[in-house]
């Protein structure tokens, strides 16, 4: 159910978005404690700021009671996906390119299943990531049908 709430929702909020000149990051719909909610989370070149957020809420508000996808009731959250932001698509991790990455996989590669490090490069196909282990320096390559789930990462110096 919470998958076809989602797409629905996603159908819903392109053209929004779309004519704010502002990007879907992803849509969530989850249930915590007793309570739905239904997050979306966007973003543009230069950051959302509380006024985009407010219009694509409003709007996207007006949309899902005209259709009322939701049989239950839900709070809507729109925001900004934050520093850590998930990479989703393909353009996403393009964009990801010379950043720290957190990227964490379906089955181990190296022994591992977790990886950090900088994104050096992206071809569709494969990721390759530089991490740092102590003073050396390790290129992993992996595949990108197997990335479970990969966000940007905060690194404090």
């Amino acid at each position: 159910m919470s998958k076809k709430v989602t797409e629905t929702v996603e159908e819903l909020v392109i053209p929004i978005l779309d004519e704010l000149a502002l990007e879907l990051v992803e849509v969530e719909y989850v249930k915590e404690g007793k309570s739905w909610f239904l997050r979306v989370y966007i973003d543009k070149e230069t950051g959302v700021d509380i006024e985009d957020c407010g219009t694509v809420s409003e709007k996207l508000g007006e949309k899902l009671d005209e259709t009322d996808p939701i049989p239950q009731n839900y709070f809507l959250e729109v925001s900004s996906p934050g520093a850590e932001r998930p990479l989703k698509k393909e353009k996403d991790f393009q964009k990801a390119l010379g950043k720290n990455v957190y990227i964490k996989t379906y089955e181990p590669i190296l022994d591992e299943k977790e990886f950090e490090g900088i994104l050096t490069s992206f071809d569709g196909k494969e990721v390759t990531i530089e991490m740092k282990i102590k003073t050396r320096k390790k290129t992993v390559v992996i595949p990108f049908e197997k990335i479970a789930k990969a966000r940007l990462a905060v690194t404090f110096s």
